[in-house]
């Protein structure tokens, strides 16, 4: 039996909370409601929830101050709802730690593709039953990388990624030493072009590099900063 999904939407409109907990259950995933950051914040702190699907403005704390203080803790997928003209806001969203934005109005439909696209990237995606099993391993001294599972493991010990870390890495390992500029990483990472503060990818890249550090100095390292240009990854054999 496939585990249960369950996504927390946060929204101060009701109508927008019910309208996307109809879709949502229609596809079978579980849905709680917040009706204000805090509460949000609360709820999120207290349960792994698989996707929050987060309003940028809200009462008591904002999307943006949710989804900081969550990150201190958590890898949580979020993807952020934002009003058209939010621009600058979305930006934040994505430097705090937001994997993705929908933007107001929007097709639920939409919404439940997003959803599912970032299930699938997240780590503890949802297990398909009576899937051929297949292993897609990048390996490196001091790295490895398990794209079936999702996870990266450096020098023998697991670390928690949120989705867009996971990717951004990913990205980078496929290809080393070929160096990317900010802009490259930004379409091809984020999936969007955007008007976006390319400070989106260097806070990332700065992220990133600390939780590899916390574990393996070496596989920190990896993660190269070619001044001017962007960044690329290195393997580093000592």
């Amino acid at each position: 039996m496939s585990e249960e999904i369950t996504i927390l939407v946060v929204d101060d409109e009701e109508r927008i909370r019910r309208l996307l907990k109809i879709y949502l259950e229609r596809e079978g995933y579980t849905v709680e409601e917040a009706g204000d950051g805090a509460e949000a914040l609360e709820m999120a702190l207290a349960k792994d929830y698989h996707c929050i699907l987060l309003d940028l403005m809200m009462p008591e704390k904002d999307g943006i101050e949710v989804t900081e203080e969550l990150r201190e803790k958590k890898t949580t997928p979020i993807i952020m709802l934002t009003a058209k003209g939010e621009e600058a806001n979305r930006v934040q969203g994505f430097e705090t730690g937001a994997d993705d934005y929908i933007v107001k109005p929007f097709s639920p439909r939409e919404v439940v593709l997003r959803v599912k696209a970032l299930l699938r990237r997240s780590a503890g995606s949802v297990p398909v039953a009576g899937t051929a099993v297949s292993k897609e391993l990048v390996v490196f001294p001091h790295l490895t990388i398990d794209h079936d599972a999702h996870r990266v493991t450096a020098d023998g010990k697991e670390v928690n990624l949120t989705p867009k870390e996971y990717e951004l890495l990913y990205f980078l390992a496929k290809s080393p030493d070929k160096v990317f500029d900010r802009e490259h990483l930004l379409k091809e990472v984020w999936h969007y072009d955007f008007f976006g503060d390319l400070r989106t990818v260097d806070t990332h890249v700065k992220r990133l590099r600390e939780k590899l550090n916390r574990v393996s100095e070496s596989a920190a390292k990896m993660i190269v900063t070619v001044w001017g240009v962007g960044y690329k990854f290195e393997v580093v054999n000592e």
